[in-house]
């Protein structure tokens, strides 16, 4: 069980599923690998993430914590100091919106997002293993060309001419 350091009260919020305590403490360790408190905050807004499947927008893992929970400044902080520790990743989508997504894995999820309905699918395996094949091969020829603190940002946008995309949400986007 984690315990905040702000009350030594062990809490866990929402989902206490054996793989869900097991991805918040895995999110913890992270914390406190980057000297980061475990506060109640924190913990409530990496449940929202957990409980999330698909990226989401700061405004809506803000309307899923309880009620006084944290502010909204506070999750915008949070997500900032998550992405800096590499446990949330933020992906750009509709006109240069930011969602985020919990990432415990270190590696990246890519999407496809359909251009006429927003719906969002994970890419195929397959696809994603050439991917990260073809990106690790230029973050190397970027490091060798003296370049540090390398990144990318993918994502990709398309409509079928055959069958509709079929997502596992449409991305509520404003």
């Amino acid at each position: 069980m984690i315990a905040s350091t702000q009350t030594n009260q062990p809490f866990v919020d929402g989902d206490s599923s054996p793989s869900a305590t097991q991805s918040l403490e895995q999110a913890s360790a992270h914390l406190r690998a980057a000297s980061l408190r475990i506060t109640q905050p924190r913990i409530a807004i990496l449940n929202a993430l957990l409980s999330r499947d698909q990226p989401t927008s700061i405004e809506q893992l803000y309307s899923d914590l309880a009620k006084g929970s944290c502010d909204l400044v506070t999750v915008y902080r949070c997500l900032a100091a998550f992405e800096e520790i590499g446990i949330v990743r933020r992906s750009f989508f509709h006109n240069g919106t930011s969602l985020f997504e919990i990432n415990l894995s270190g590696s990246n999820r890519y999407h496809v997002v359909s251009k006429k309905t927003r719906n969002l699918k994970t890419l195929d395996a397959e696809s994603t293993a050439e991917l990260l094949a073809t990106i690790e091969r230029i973050e190397t020829r970027l490091r060798d060309q003296g370049y540090t603190e390398v990144n990318h940002v993918v994502e990709f946008f398309a409509e079928s001419s055959t069958t509709p995309l079929r997502a596992q949400t449409p991305l509520n986007v404003n």
